[in-house]
């Protein structure tokens, strides 16, 4: 395929995918645990209902075939020349840069052939590239279209009101701009909620907040201390607003109680809609089977694994992991969102080369083969997964989108050739650098990779990219 060609299909892949994600509505229904996660379909979004039981259902967008013409083309061209691919990427392996622990793979995405491997099988500290194995494991879990629901509901006594975290750490809060994938608010579920309330004579309440969704630590072994003050991550609760960002437009600070912080702010929202909230304002559990007053829900999950992937989103991650955990019967915690997430993996074939401590890849815990990223990739852009296809589509570009468009990846004369033209999940901690992601090469073969390195001495990131452009132009 010419390089002009890989260009025009690149801009329409992207054209097809905006196209898709305003357009589908997908029929299912379906609810559980406390309401934090439901698939919808009706044509109208709700008003906060006062009534016991499920509310109505709102519209879904859903991903269609997302990047379908990138897997439809997989098998249009040959496959690279083995002995020159292999040399060129074992002279770039050489580089110091990359220390002495590396691993490397390059698969066919349609027959799952290794065209190239180098301790393929090697467990590697992931770092980021983490996020894949987790994105994947929502997809197929809880599906494409599942959103996650923050509620408020009637409280054990008359006017007590209990504000129910639904692991959205998306909930946008009062000060928070309007961004994509379009967010639930604060504030709107405030609107519902005083609405409810007043439709039964009630302006007075008491507020209490449930987040007993998600269990165990909020942090995660592995975790240094300085991620939190740094803003890396906020402590994981299953309530927070602006992913616990004392400002929603900047990672730091990270405020210490982010349940509180999010429950303060609702009080707020609902006094200014002219409902008296009593000043202490504490944590509580919600009464089984309580009446619903309000409710909003965040966007659907491929729409968050596509933001998780492109902007690297460590608090989405780590959401992510604890509802594969709750449906696949695990404590919504660290623990049981790796054991819940391995699991899963395992259903997808990829049953070797996983160690999870935690969902973001900021635990130095973890350990990930680049065979089990490249294989869960190629699953991703396969047609006989769609539910996957978000991981394709939530992949930065080259140059272009998310952590490869940072105007530090892709600048050098040996990968710049091949700006647009590969799509990758980036991995960064101390002395780890890993780039895992998809190509199509120069004869229209779509291809997929992971290269890993954890013991670098300095930023590797040069040659990662140099590796992946190697596979682009071969």
């Amino acid at each position: 395929m010419a390089r002009h060609d890989r260009w025009v299909m690149l801009a329409t892949l992207v054209v097809l995918q905006a196209l898709t994600i305003v357009t589908g509505v997908y029929a299912m229904t379906t609810d559980f645990s406390l309401g934090a996660l439901t698939r919808q379909t009706s044509p109208t979004e709700p008003t906060a209902s006062p009534q016991e039981g499920s509310p109505p259902p709102v519209p879904v967008v859903t991903a269609g075939p997302v990047l379908a013409q990138l897997s439809a083309r997989s098998g249009d061209g040959p496959l690279p020349t083995k002995g020159t691919l292999t040399r060129q990427l074992t002279s770039a392996l050489g580089d110091g840069a990359l220390g002495d622990r590396v691993g490397a793979v390059v698969l066919d995405a349609t027959t799952g052939q290794r065209v190239f491997a180098s301790n393929a099988d090697t467990p590697i500290t992931p770092a980021s590239t983490t996020k894949i194995v987790t994105c994947a494991a929502a997809l197929a879990s809880l599906g494409p279209d599942t959103r996650l629901s923050t509620r408020v509901v009637q409280g054990a006594k008359p006017g007590a009101i209990v504000l129910v975290g639904g692991g959205d750490p998306l909930l946008a809060g009062p000060s928070a701009k309007p961004r994509y994938p379009k967010q639930a608010s604060l504030a709107t579920l405030a609107a519902r909620t005083a609405a409810t309330l007043k439709s039964q004579n009630i302006k007075k309440v008491t507020l209490a907040y449930d987040t007993s969704l998600f269990a165990g630590s909020p942090t995660a072994l592995g975790w240094k201390p300085g991620y939190i003050p740094e803003g890396n991550v906020a402590p994981v609760y299953a309530l927070a607003m602006d992913e616990g960002r004392q400002h929603p437009r900047y990672n730091t600070p990270r405020v210490p109680n982010p349940p509180a912080y999010a429950a303060t702010a609702f009080a707020r929202l609902l006094t200014k809609q002219g409902i008296s909230v009593s000043k202490s304002v504490r944590p509580g559990k919600a009464p089984s089977g309580a009446a619903e007053l309000g409710k909003v829900d965040s966007a659907p999950i491929y729409s968050l694994v596509e933001h998780a992937l492109t902007h690297s989103d460590n608090d989405l991650s780590e959401a992510l992991a604890r509802h594969v955990a709750i449906k696949e019967g695990q404590q919504a915690s660290f623990a049981g969102g790796a054991k819940a997430v391995t699991a899963v993996l395992q259903r997808l074939g990829v049953t070797q080369g996983v160690s999870l401590a935690d969902g973001s890849g900021l635990s130095t815990r973890n350990r990930i083969s680049p065979g089990a990223l490249a294989k869960l990739i190629a699953l991703a852009g396969s047609a006989n997964h769609p539910d996957l296809h978000a991981i394709a589509s939530g992949m930065p570009i080259a140059g272009f989108s998310g952590t490869l468009g940072n105007g530090r990846r892709f600048t050098s004369s040996d990968s710049k050739g091949e700006v647009g033209l590969v799509r990758a999940k980036t991995g960064t901690l101390n002395h780890v650098n890993t780039l895992a992601g998809l190509a199509t090469t120069k004869d229209g073969r779509l291809v997929t990779f992971a290269f890993m390195a954890d013991r670098v001495p300095a930023n590797a990131e040069p040659v990662l990219d140099r590796l992946a452009a190697i596979v682009a132009r071969s």
